[in-house]
C-alpha cells in the first residue's frame, strides 16, 4: 500500500462514515499521512482527526474513533492506535507494506512526482550574475538551491521557467568595454574598471574578431569592444552553469528593456495606475503607499532612467508574458530589494502575496579555496568544480537552508568517506548497483518472484516507510523551496538501506539455497536504487553506479 492508497482509504473511510450519519463534517480535499517521528507508532500517522474536530463539532478522539473503525476494515491495514489527543497511527502488514518495493521499480523515474503544485504558472530568476565578469563562489549558492528549486517545482506539477536576468545595461558595462579596450591597447584598468588576467582573454578575444580593433575611432572602438566583450563572457557564464549542471530555459537581456522601449512604456502603464510623481524635476514611484521605506527614482532629472525603471519594466515583462507567479533568488546584498519590488508588484496591480515572492540567499565561505590567478581576487566557480567536483558543490550547498550563513571545508568535500555526506549517499546508490550487478551474475530474477509479505525484517519495514514518505518529501520541498529536505531525506534513506544491506542478503550464502525472498529482496533493493536517484537528479547530482 502507497501512501496515496492509504490517503484514499482514508477517504473511503470519512465518506462512508458521513453517508452513515456518524458525524457532519465536509471530507476535505487533502489528507496527508506522515511517518512517525517515534519507532513504535506505526508506519504512518495522521492529524485528520483533529482537523474535523471542530467542523464536526466531536472531540478528536471520538472522530479518529469512527474513522479508525472503518479503516480497519481495509485490506492491508494490520493495526490503527489511536494516539495522544487523537493521533491515527496506523500499522501496515507486511504484504501490504512491501508492494511498496514493486510500485516503486514500476514508476521508475516517475516515482516521488506529484502535483502539490499543479496549477501554478512560476517564473524562477535566480544568479543573474553581472556579464562583466566570471561567476565566482557568491553565484554558488543560488546556481544550486535555484536549479533544485526548479526541479522540485516541475516534479510537483508546476509549469516553471528559469530565467537568467543579464545585467547588460549602464555605467558598469561602459567600465566594461573600457576596460577590454585598454587591455587590447597594453594600457593599464581604467579607473572604475575590472581588473583580472580574464579582461587580457577577453581583450585577445576581441582582437581576434576584429584585426582593425585598435584603428577605429574611440566611439566606434568601445561599442565592438564592449559587445566581443560581453558575448566572450557570456559564453564562459553559460559554459561554467553546463559544466555545474544548471540550464536556463530563458536568457533575458537588460538591454532589451531600454532598446526596445519597454523602460519608458512601463513608467507610462504604472502613471496610468496613478502611482507616479513628477518632483524636482525626476520621475518618482510611489512605493511607500505599498510598505517601501522611501519612494523611488524611476528618470532622474538629466532625463536617464534608473535601474529601478528597468526593474520595474522587467516585472511587467513578466507578468505579460504570462506568469502570474514570480520568484526571484537574490544575493546576500539584495536585502534593500525586496520591500521595493513588492512595491512595484503593488503599483502594477499585482498581489504582493501572492504574485511576487522574494529570497535572500546567505553568504558561503568555503575554506581551503584558492582566489582564481584569472580573475584576480575571486573564487571562480569553475575553479571550485575543477578542485571539489560539480556534485560534491551542489549536494553541499543543497543540504543547508539558504537563509543561513554557511561556511564549508573543501579538503572535507573532497574525502570519500561516510563523514562526507555526499559521497554517504553516492556510495548508497552505487552499493545497490552492485548488489543488482551481483545478483545477476547468480541468475537471480527479480521477474521470476515477488512475495512482498516475505519482506518482514525490522530493518524492511523501516526502509519500506522510508520508501514511502519520498513523495511528501518532494512536495513539501517544493512548496517551502528548501532542497535540503530532499537531501538529509536521501541521507536518512541511504541509512537504512545501509542497516538493512548488513542485516538481509539479496545473495545467498554459499550454504543456502536461492529462494523467493531472495528474489523478492532484490525489487526492495532496486525499488531503494531508483530513490536515491530520482532524489539525486531533484538536487542536481549524479548517482554512480561504481565507486
Amino acid at each position: 500500500m502507497t501512501p496515496e492508497e492509504l490517503v484514499a482509504a482514508i477517504r473511503a473511510a470519512l465518506t462512508a462514515a458521513v453517508e452513515a450519519g456518524e458525524m457532519t463534517v465536509e471530507v476535505p480535499a487533502e489528507i496527508r499521512v506522515e511517518r512517525p517521528k517515534q519507532k513504535g507508532h506505526g508506519d504512518w500517522t495522521s492529524n485528520i482527526s483533529m482537523q474535523l474536530a471542530k467542523p464536526a463539532g466531536m472531540k478528536p478522539r471520538d472522530v479518529a474513533a469512527v474513522v479508525a473503525a472503518r479503516l480497519g476494515a481495509t485490506a492491508g491495514i494490520a493495526d490503527i492506535e489511536i494516539a495522544g489527543p487523537g493521533f491515527l497511527n496506523i500499522t501496515l502488514d507486511a504484504a501490504s507494506a512491501g508492494e511498496l518495493a514493486r510500485s516503486i521499480v514500476e514508476a521508475g523515474a516517475a516515482y516521488g512526482r506529484n502535483e502539490a503544485m499543479a496549477g501554478h504558472t512560476v517564473n524562477l530568476e535566480f544568479i543573474s550574475a553581472n556579464p562583466t565578469g566570471p561567476l565566482h563562489i557568491g553565484h554558488t549558492r543560488w546556481a544550486a538551491l535555484g536549479d533544485s528549486i526548479r526541479r522540485l517545482l516541475a516534479a510537483s506539477g508546476a509549469a516553471v521557467t528559469s530565467e537568467y536576468y543579464i545585467n547588460d545595461a549602464g555605467a558598469q558595462m561602459d567600465n566594461f568595454a573600457a576596460s577590454v579596450l585598454a587591455r587590447a591597447k597594453g594600457e593599464p584598468t581604467p579607473e572604475g574598471g575590472y581588473p583580472g588576467a580574464y579582461v587580457d582573454d577577453l581583450a585577445e578575444t576581441a582582437l581576434r574578431a576584429r584585426p582593425d580593433l585598435l584603428e577605429l575611432p574611440q566611439d566606434e572602438a568601445l561599442a565592438v569592444a564592449r559587445q566581443l566583450g560581453y558575448e566572450a563572457q557570456l559564453a564562459d557564464i553559460r559554459s561554467t552553469l553546463d559544466d555545474f549542471g544548471v540550464h536556463f530555459d530563458v536568457w533575458f537581456s537588460e538591454k532589451t528593456l531600454h532598446d526596445g522601449g519597454a523602460v519608458q512604456a512601463a513608467i507610462a502603464r504604472l502613471r496610468e495606475q496613478g502611482h507616479v510623481d513628477d518632483r524636482d524635476g525626476a520621475v518618482w514611484l510611489r512605493t511607500t503607499d505599498f510598505g517601501d521605506d522611501k519612494d523611488r527614482v524611476l528618470v532622474r532629472a538629466d532625463g536617464v532612467p534608473t535601474y529601478f525603471a528597468a526593474d520595474a519594466a522587467y516585472y511587467l515583462s513578466k507578468k505579460d508574458r504570462g506568469f502570474p507567479e514570480k520568484i526571484y533568488l537574490l544575493g546576500a546584498d539584495h536585502h534593500g530589494y525586496v520591500s521595493r519590488l513588492k512595491a512595484i508588484a503593488a503599483c502594477a496591480g499585482d498581489d504582493p502575496d501572492t504574485n511576487i515572492e522574494i529570497r535572500i540567499g546567505q553568504l558561503v565561505n568555503l575554506n581551503g579555496a584558492k582566489l582564481s590567478k584569472r580573475a584576480g581576487n575571486i573564487i571562480e566557480l569553475r575553479d571550485l568544480i575543477s578542485w571539489i567536483g560539480s556534485d560534491a558543490v551542489r549536494y553541499s550547498l543543497a543540504r543547508y537552508p539558504a537563509d543561513s550563513p554557511l561556511s564549508l571545508d573543501g579538503e572535507e568535500l573532497r574525502k570519500q568517506t561516510n563523514d562526507n555526506p555526499v559521497f554517504y549517499v553516492q556510495y548508497a546508490h552505487a552499493r545497490t548497483s552492485n548488489v543488482a550487478r551481483l545478483a545477476a551474475e547468480d541468475g537471480i530474477d527479480r521477474a521470476d518472484a515477488f512475495e512482498p509479505g516475505l519482506l518482514s525484517d525490522p530493518t524492511e519495514a523501516t526502509l519500506l516507510a522510508t520508501l514511502g514518505d519520498f513523495p511528501r518529501v518532494v512536495a513539501h520541498a517544493a512548496e517551502l523551496r528548501e532542497p535540503h529536505r530532499v537531501a538529509r531525506y536521501l541521507e536518512t534513506l541511504a541509512g537504512h538501506f545501509h542497516k538493512w544491506y548488513d542485516t538481509c542478503r539479496v545473495r545467498p550464502r554459499s550454504d543456502e539455497e536461492l529462494t523467493d525472498t531472495h528474489r523478492t529482496r532484490l525489487w526492495l533493493n532496486d525499488a531503494t536504487r531508483q530513490v536515491l536517484a530520482n532524489g539525486l537528479d531533484l538536487l542536481g547530482v549524479s548517482a554512480p553506479e561504481r565507486m
